[in-house]
């Protein structure tokens, strides 16, 4: 990479010059109603000499004509969190920010080139078109042309379409997240890159598929590792750096990045989902057997304790295995009363 290129693709902000707007409006109006007073001048003394009467006339359509206009395209209005991105004959001249009323050089042109032009990424529709709105305006897989230049520095949010990305095990998973972000460098967002919000746009979704591969959706109870269900603040944390090293390039910073939608894609949900009641039906079997032995344990010292009866290693077996029954059984015991003697 050459240095020219190198230079453009290292290209920094720095701040337009420009002077109060409100002075310069009214000066402009004081000569234009000067101008409409020298063409009356001038015909009122056309009797008198006709050369001066077309130098007034002419100097005073001129200045309505060409020079007023000119110096109003110079004025500039900017509301907070606003800023201009200037260009002097295809030139970086500088950029205008802060709120306020201003005048800049008149033949300066405003760049904002994602607002020019606005892609509409095509969505599913329930007819199976793509359909997109933007503002109110329904768009199918068009585009169009806002005409606004002014940047927002703003925080705004990003919410892209929900993705089908398989996890670390290869499981088909639907995810969605929520970016937000803002322009911190108005020069690198213009020219850098074609149109830095859909830039972000492919760099979350490419970012997101990235750190999606690195986790499993879930893991078993007890576990360490991390997931996607259960490691959420981990995902997210890991998902802002990732997107933030890929759009520094566009002057923007990441604020916060969060998963809005975790799910099993519909053809492995239902598998998931027996898998996920075997577990659990699994973990509460482990945890009845284990109740259920330490009452039976505790059942037959406090006999033994007592010596309330005095049992051998048989009728323990059977005592136990009886208790069990009860304490394991998915249903009610029926209870048999036995009315004759124990042996």
């Amino acid at each position: 990479m050459d240095e020219t290129k190198r230079a453009d693709f290292q290209m920094e902000e720095k701040q337009a010059p420009g002077v109060g707007g409100m002075p310069m409006l009214l000066l402009n109006i004081f000569l234009m109603i000067a101008a409409v007073a020298l063409i009356v001048l001038g015909a009122s003394i056309a009797w008198y000499s006709a050369a001066l009467c077309v130098l007034f006339c002419l100097v005073g359509a001129c200045y309505l004509v060409i020079a007023a206009p000119i110096i109003f395209c110079g004025l500039k209005v900017l509301k907070p969190n606003e800023a201009y991105v200037l260009t002097l004959f295809g030139k970086y001249y500088g950029t205008l920010k802060g709120p306020g009323f201003f005048f800049v050089n008149p033949f300066v042109t405003a760049a904002n080139p994602a607002s020019e032009t606005i892609a509409a990424a095509p969505a599913p529709s329930d007819n199976g078109s793509a359909a997109v709105t933007i503002k109110g305006v329904s768009i199918n897989g068009q585009t169009i042309t806002t005409g606004k230049k002014k940047i927002s520095l703003k925080a705004m949010t990003l919410s892209n379409d929900r993705q089908k990305i398989n996890d670390q095990l290869g499981n088909p998973i639907i995810i969605g997240i929520v970016v937000i972000w803002k322009v911190v460098n108005t020069a690198k967002a213009v020219f850098n890159v074609d149109n830095y919000q859909e830039y972000l746009s492919i760099q979350c979704d490419s970012a997101l598929r990235n750190i999606v591969r690195l986790y499993p959706y879930d893991i078993a109870e007890g576990s360490d590792e991390s997931s996607l269900r259960g490691s959420s603040q981990e995902v997210a944390e890991k998902l802002k750096e990732e997107i933030q090293s890929k759009v520094n390039i566009a002057g923007l910073e990441i604020t916060e990045a969060r998963i809005t939608h975790l799910a099993y894609a519909p053809e492995i949900a239902a598998a998931m989902l027996q898998r996920q009641q075997a577990a659990a039906i699994i973990d509460a079997r482990k945890m009845i057997v284990d109740g259920a032995v330490s009452m039976v344990e505790m059942a037959l010292n406090k006999l033994s304790e007592g010596d309330i009866v005095e049992l051998d290693d048989e009728r323990k077996a059977a005592m136990v295995s009886n208790l069990l029954v009860v304490l394991c059984g998915n249903k009610d015991a029926q209870p048999i009363v036995n009315s004759g003697s124990l042996y």
